[in-house]
């Protein structure tokens, strides 16, 4: 069910918080120091085995990097609504999501909150938590979607992109 920003202010908001777009990793001089070394040796191989889309794929991986290093911490407003969730200027209808999970690991700075769409092919949707209280996030989702209980950590891919600082 979409929606226009003209409805989106008549909508009941349950709760509300602002996010950040994207996660910003603390990165040292070793490693973009590794990293660059990473794209050389990357480049070189491409260059001797004459792969030249594998040249193409590293130089935008590294341009794409760049350019999101060099972009300010934007913030955009999370809301749980009577009806869905609004993420910036967009609707999300509780009926096209299957369920969430909270993984609160304050020790390990993990407070997420995960939404699982209904199709496939729709990638999970991540939102930090921040200082909001996990245990009212919960309550008041469970009054519209299932929690995923199986969830204990967060997945590989956001461990690995929190490991590997990308």
């Amino acid at each position: 069910m979409a929606k226009n920003n003209n409805n989106l202010d008549e909508l009941a908001v349950v709760l509300s918080w602002p996010v950040a777009l994207f996660d910003r990793h603390a990165r040292g001089r070793l490693w973009y120091i590794a990293s660059s070394f990473i794209v050389l040796i990357l480049l070189g191989l491409s260059y001797f085995t004459d792969n030249f889309l594998l040249a193409v794929i590293v130089v935008l991986g590294a341009a794409i990097v760049i350019l999101l290093d060099n972009r300010e911490d934007e913030k955009i407003d999370f809301s749980i609504v009577d009806e869905g969730l609004i993420l910036g200027n967009k609707f999300i209808d509780y009926d096209d999501l299957r369920n969430f999970s909270i993984v609160y690991k304050p020790r390990q700075n993990i407070k997420r909150l995960y939404f699982e769409y209904n199709n496939v092919l729709k990638p999970r949707i991540s939102i930090y938590i921040d200082d909001m209280n996990p245990l009212k996030i919960r309550e008041v989702l469970l009054n519209y979607l299932q929690e995923d209980l199986d969830r204990e950590g967060e997945p590989l891919s956001e461990n690995l992109s929190r490991l590997l600082k990308i």
